[in-house]
């Protein structure tokens, strides 16, 4: 039924723990997402039955599975904890999909593990709702990120602030590696898992690097291109911490994320970012941070140190150009001009967009479909919208890079509280919605709406 091939579990023991998911006891299906099924060569069909439902459970392993949790360490907010490793996640193995592409399999919120620290290692019914919705949004729109292949309840009540409903996802990742999981090797000075892991990196993500220093090269590239697309559409990660940044490239681990509705570049809404470390606005900077960490594992690998560190510096020192080249055209074709015609037009559209707190999508998408922006009392947007408009700007390219939705923050929370009191249409239908975001339909509208006062979050939480 599924195709595995488990190259990770093939690695030195030391780099994980077999274990096996906890089995829910009684399980109930919330969605599937048959698209990435068909991607896998997985039939949905199966999926939505007894057997996919007691796989996303834990309660049957697929053959060919060999299930682990992966060691790891991470910067947690600038502070370096040497274990963390997967807590409430075990990684069921590795997918080979029919066109031969490699895909981790992972079960989150399946019970404790060696590197539980002390947690139940299960997941919540809501936060289990907001990575299915956001990380299909944002593979819609064409970021990239880890998938939600499918999700169930499993009949068990977690405790947090007060009993919830437990639920299990399954998520699909290029692979599960992160810059914290080098880090775990290097603080142990583990030469061979290092190398090991360099190797697991190279083959999966990047196979035409020939060195090391080639490797952080095509990492750095990676996340310049991908943390340029959070941020022209608006996107807070909320906990960019290392053990949270895959070396592929993916956007992984949506806890405290958000999308932002009126724009402000220092703009924090998670609960435990208190000093706003992670802002909209500080993001690119700290991927250089964690970047730079990254470098430090690979420069015992590099040959002479101080050459090594001179490559390593300067690979790293290279990012803001690469995140710089990578957003300008992003935003360029948010206004549907070339780049050198867009250059400095986008900075004074934020800034404008900044004094008023104007809805970041909705602005965007009245200019795409040449509406009213709520900003034309404002002298100085109304000589830049004539002035933008003079360059003869081509909406079809807007239209496919400005979402008619996003996941927006209330829209998340409205379907989280439905869900608790045993309903998922709302759910099933934001997901429809905003898996489709450059679509219009009138159905849809609805969603594309910016909060009413009463509505807006002001505050997200990482719900473990």
């Amino acid at each position: 039924m599924i195709r595995f091939d488990n190259s990770y579990a093939k690695l030195p023991e030391r780099m994980f723990a077999r274990t096996l998911p906890a089995r829910a006891p009684a399980p109930r299906l919330i969605a599937v997402n048959d698209g990435l099924a068909a991607r896998l060569g997985i039939d949905a069909g199966w999926l939505e039955g007894p057997g996919g439902v007691d796989m996303i459970a834990g309660r049957a392993l697929p053959e060919g599975a060999d299930p682990l949790a992966m060691a790891y360490a991470g910067h947690q907010f600038g502070n370096f904890v040497p274990q963390l490793g997967d807590g409430r996640a075990v990684l069921l193995g590795e997918i080979v999909a029919p066109d031969g592409a490699r895909f981790d399999l992972q079960l989150k919120g399946a019970g404790r593990t060696v590197f539980s620290r002390g947690g139940d290692g299960l997941a919540a019914l809501g936060p289990v709702l907001r990575e299915f919705l956001v990380s299909e949004f944002m593979h819609a729109a064409g970021v990239p990120t880890t998938r939600t292949l499918g999700a169930v309840l499993t009949g068990a009540e977690v405790m947090r602030e007060a009993p919830l409903q437990g639920a299990v996802l399954a998520r699909v990742a290029a692979s599960h590696i992160r810059v914290g999981t080098f880090e775990y090797f290097a603080v142990r000075r583990d030469l061979e898992a290092i190398e090991a892991l360099l190797e697991q990196v190279r083959a999966r993500h990047f196979p035409s690097a020939g060195s090391p220093l080639e490797v952080l090269d095509a990492a750095i590239a990676a996340q310049a291109e991908t943390i340029a697309h959070w941020m022209a559409l608006g996107f807070i990660h909320g906990v960019m911490n290392t053990d949270n940044m895959a070396l592929s490239g993916e956007t992984i681990d949506y806890g405290p994320c958000a999308f932002m509705d009126g724009f402000a570049p220092g703009k924090v809404f998670s609960s435990i970012d208190h000093a706003g470390r992670y802002a909209y606005d500080r993001q690119p900077q700290i991927a250089v941070w964690n970047l730079a960490q990254f470098a430090s594992c690979l420069i015992p690998l590099m040959g002479e140190e101080n050459q090594a560190i001179r490559a390593a510096t300067d690979a790293v020192h290279g990012f803001p150009a690469r995140f710089e080249a990578a957003r300008a055209a992003r935003f360029a074709r948010k206004l549907g001009l070339p780049c050198d015609q867009a250059a400095g037009r986008a900075d004074t559209l934020l800034d404008l967009m900044a004094r008023h707190e104007a809805d970041f999508t909705a602005t965007f998408s009245a200019l795409t479909a040449d509406e009213d922006t709520g900003l034309e009392e404002d002298d100085a947007f109304r000589e830049w919208r004539r002035d933008w408009e003079a360059q003869g700007p081509d909406r079809a390219v807007m239209a496919q890079a400005n979402p008619l939705r996003i996941p927006r923050n209330h829209r998340i929370e409205e379907v989280i509280a439905a869900g608790y009191a045993g309903d998922l249409g709302p759910f099933r239908a934001l997901l429809g919605a905003v898996s489709a975001p450059f679509e219009a339909r009138a159905e849809w509208d609805e969603y594309a709406d910016p909060p009413l006062p009463r509505q807006i979050v002001r505050r997200t939480f990482c719900g473990t």
